[in-house]
């Protein structure tokens, strides 16, 4: 019987650096695109990678049967809020446009909360059923980040902030900070001293970001009337919630929402009570989408790119998957879009201080 061949073994990113004479971690980068490389290291890595046959890990690991060619998304929110929020679908959609181009599956499943989450990455661990995850929504206290290291799944956390407990996972973060301050500027500028931001969430930490960058603001410039109040990102509560601070003693002059389904509910809500827009009250929108302008009128929103917000967060899972570093990314911060729902509070004189 002639003996038995043993498989050649596969090119590696190693391999690849010493054929081409730079390290790992500039391979990492030049094959998944990532600044860090000038364009004739790249073009060199790139060539070198063609000659030696080498293809992403996660591809050569699926057709090994090591490796599930899938990446896994958990969203614990309710389900019935998902459907309407313009940020995760195209969140979403730039996930999967990285994802299609590396012929990489993406695994998504909706649950209750985080425990529920936790329970369902020890089940596709246990079953090899994805080779990476990506987080969304960070909490103030998350158990996530030491249960996937404690797996060994390689992670992305997608709109948290650098965390030194964990190295060996990737953070695509944004300052909601800073975008929050830019709002209260604005609304500043125009005469606005009663203030209610109708917040995501409680216990998000970007939801948590943004309710301390607004007391910050207030507290800087003496605002008394200025304050969050937290929901479910549903329609119905932020219907709910701008009529019970509208129908209140001093009614605010601006509100800030922590979506665009919430805005448009709220601006319908003030309608009803007989507040007109932005005569009465502005609205701010913090995610700008088409739904913003298919009401009257227009709602100024921050902008963002949130479809590259996506891409930029699968582009650093399959960097980790491929052995490259881990890394902290920051997005460009969202700007504010001024249209017809912001306008200068009634009676009121352009840099005035005080708290009316």
């Amino acid at each position: 019987m002639p003996a038995k061949r043993s498989p050649a073994r596969r090119p590696t990113m190693k391999d690849i650096a010493l054929r081409a004479g730079v390290s790992e971690s500039a391979v990492s980068f030049a094959l998944n695109d990532r600044p860090g490389v000038s364009e004739v290291t790249r073009d060199r890595v790139r060539r070198v990678a063609e000659q030696l046959g080498w293809r992403p890990s996660t591809a050569a690991r699926a057709l090994s049967g090591e490796g599930a060619a899938t990446v896994g998304l958990v969203v614990a929110r309710p389900a019935d809020t998902l459907g309407v929020d313009s940020f995760f679908l195209q969140l979403i959609s730039g996930i999967q446009e990285v994802l299609a181009e590396r012929h990489l599956g993406l695994l998504f499943q909706v649950v209750e909360d985080v425990e529920a989450e936790c329970a369902v990455y020890r089940r596709w661990w246990a079953e090899h059923r994805v080779d990476g995850v990506l987080v969304v929504d960070p909490r103030t206290a998350d158990p996530r980040p030491a249960l996937l290291d404690e797996l060994g799944l390689p992670a992305v956390v997608i709109g948290g902030v650098p965390d030194a407990e964990h190295p060996g996972m990737s953070t695509v973060w944004a300052d909601d900070a800073g975008a929050m301050a830019s709002v209260v500027d604005e609304l500043y500028a125009l005469g606005h001293r009663r203030i209610v931001h109708i917040a995501g969430l409680p216990g998000l930490a970007h939801t948590e970001r943004r309710i301390r960058t607004l007391r910050a603001e207030a507290e800087r410039r003496g605002l008394t009337e200025v304050r969050s109040v937290t929901t479910d990102y549903s329609d119905a509560e932020g219907a709910a919630v701008t009529r019970r601070v509208m129908e209140g003693d001093t009614p605010p002059t601006a509100l800030v929402y922590d979506n665009d389904v919430m805005a448009v509910a709220g601006v319908a809500a003030a309608g009803e009570l007989g507040f007109s827009v932005p005569g009465d009250i502005s609205v701010v929108a913090w995610e700008d989408s088409p739904l913003c302008r298919m009401v009257k009128p227009w709602l100024s929103a921050l902008s963002r790119d949130t479809v590259q917000f996506g891409r930029t967060a699968a582009q650093e899972l399959t960097a980790l998957l491929d052995g490259g570093p881990s890394r902290t990314v920051q997005v460009p911060l969202p700007g504010l879009i001024e249209r017809d729902s912001t306008g200068a509070a009634r009676g009121a004189e352009m840099g005035a201080g005080g708290g009316n």
